[in-house]
């Protein structure tokens, strides 16, 4: 499928009745498909995706369009989508430890690349923490620097090992044996 027939196809996907909260709807979406302007309509069409759940195809449907696009961090966003249709979602809001007490010194990209090891609570045979890892991309940011905080959403290698956790729980976050940063769960939804 061409560009416009997978942004169709994922319209068809959406429920008439969700909008956004600025009242964008899926007829918005056809609007924009009748005048070529595909990058629009992908837009809209994921932050409809945000008011409601839709389904797998809806996520990889865009996937596919964002990656004919050439839009990549649109298409690792829908990719991070798909995950989360399977295994559900954890939010959290994550803050780093500031650059002159902790081994990162640059920023890392938002975009789901960076894969940290996290306390969530889960104890080792010997009783030592356990570290789980997940992927973690930062909301509505391309970057997150060293001491920063942000919203984000964790994607875990096990998902059954993170069923336990409940939004206020401290969990943190470790690229090697130090503690890289602190965050505090916002919501578990299941799949």
């Amino acid at each position: 499928m061409d560009v416009p027939e997978l942004l169709e196809a994922a319209s068809l996907l959406v429920p008439e009745r969700i909008a956004t909260e600025n009242d964008i709807t899926v007829n918005d979406v056809w609007d924009y498909l009748t005048h070529d302007e595909w990058e629009v309509a992908l837009d809209l069409l994921e932050e409809l995706g945000h008011v409601h759940p839709l389904p797998l195809a809806f996520w990889q449907t865009l996937a596919t369009a964002a990656e004919q696009m050439r839009l990549e961090r649109s298409a690792a966003w829908c990719h991070w989508r798909c995950y989360e249709t399977r295994h559900g979602i954890v939010r959290a809001d994550l803050t780093l430890v500031p650059a002159d007490v902790a081994r990162r010194q640059k920023p890392f990209s938002g975009a789901g690349v960076l894969r940290p090891m996290w306390n969530i609570g889960n104890r080792a045979p010997t009783g030592e923490p356990a570290l789980n890892i997940a992927g973690l991309w930062v909301e509505f940011a391309p970057h997150l620097e060293p001491g920063g905080r942000a919203t984000v959403r964790l994607a875990p290698l096990d998902p059954a090992q993170w069923h336990h956790l409940q939004p206020g729980q401290v969990i943190t976050m470790h690229e090697d044996r130090t503690v890289a940063g602190t965050a505090v769960i916002l919501s578990v939804q299941r799949p």
